[in-house]
């Protein structure tokens, strides 16, 4: 038995399931970052949380892995790749801590895939823009196209 010091379930929300959200382009900001070892200890990654700052899923969070330190050179490039875009997007171009990418609004990209090790679908970041290419205007086809609306 423990004790529950008084714990009043009507004053606190109760927890939502925690299913992937759709694939699609959210509005969000880093709001954690820390270096963690792989799983195997033979490099180390960069995990960022981030969380969706609009929309029907406001609040919710989703995480990037950016494999900066292992033995596999191309994950260590694309993980660079995908740092660039981060640091281009946010608009802070060499940062000395990742904490100075916190808290600045990006574009994501999210996918959904199938885990392997139990099949349920989770979240995976995709891709990093400037928030400006959420807000700004659709590109409009050149006064002389003759391609119709519908295929622009």
């Amino acid at each position: 038995m423990a004790d529950l010091n008084g714990f009043n379930a009507n004053e606190v929300e109760p927890t939502a399931s925690f299913e992937a959200i759709p694939a699609g382009k959210y509005l969000a900001a880093i709001t954690e970052s820390e270096m963690k070892p792989t799983k195997n200890g033979s490099g180390s990654y960069l995990q960022l949380t981030l969380t969706i700052l609009e929309g029907e899923y406001k609040g919710r969070v989703v995480w990037a892995r950016l494999n900066l330190a292992n033995p596999n050179q191309t994950a260590v490039k694309i993980a660079q790749s995908d740092l660039s875009a981060v640091c281009r997007a946010v608009g802070v171009m060499t940062p000395k801590d990742s904490c100075e990418l916190h808290n600045i609004p990006l574009l994501i990209t999210v996918k959904v895939k199938k885990r392997e090790d139990n099949g349920e679908l989770t979240n995976e970041v995709k891709g990093f823009e400037p928030k400006a290419a959420a807000t700004g205007k659709p590109q409009q086809a050149p006064a002389n196209s003759t391609t119709p609306p519908w295929r622009r």
